[in-house]
């Protein structure tokens, strides 16, 4: 069995300041004519959270800079989970399940966290809709 060895790459020749100011302006040219001729769909969020304005508390534009966040802050749980420091499991874990929770809400549309906000720094005031079958029953009865 003959051993065959990769090709020779030959290395890149480092580009002068000039040449990456021009490619790096044609480069943003070049994204901001395909962004305009072809705008993503966002296929794989819902269509409840799509419409949303961007200024909207829950847009999709406002919880993918908190995944953002939060996966950034992941990294430093991680950290201090690996040096043993008190209270970084749980840390850990709770920034992990509202990572979670943020990502189900861009693909199913329900908030089912407790907290949202970029740090998990304000609470959801929750409402009822639709009261439970049970609620239904009692005022019946009581209204009978």
């Amino acid at each position: 069995m003959e051993r065959t060895v990769g090709k020779f790459k030959k290395p890149r020749k480092p580009m002068s300041e000039k040449n990456r100011i021009q490619a790096a302006e044609r480069l943003r040219v070049a994204r901001e004519k395909r962004l305009k001729e072809n705008p993503p769909k966002y296929t794989s969020i819902h269509p409840s959270v799509r419409e949303l304005p961007d200024d909207h508390m829950l847009s999709r534009v406002n919880v993918t800079k908190w995944i953002k966040t939060q996966k950034g802050l992941l990294g430093a749980a991680r950290t201090a989970m690996r040096n043993n420091v008190k209270g970084a499991i749980a840390e850990y874990h709770s920034i992990q399940g509202y990572i979670r929770h943020c990502e189900w809400y861009l693909k199913n549309g329900d908030w089912i966290d407790n907290y949202y906000g970029e740090y998990q720094q304000s609470k959801i005031k929750w409402r009822t809709v639709v009261p439970s079958g049970d609620n239904y029953e009692r005022e019946d009865e009581t209204n009978n």
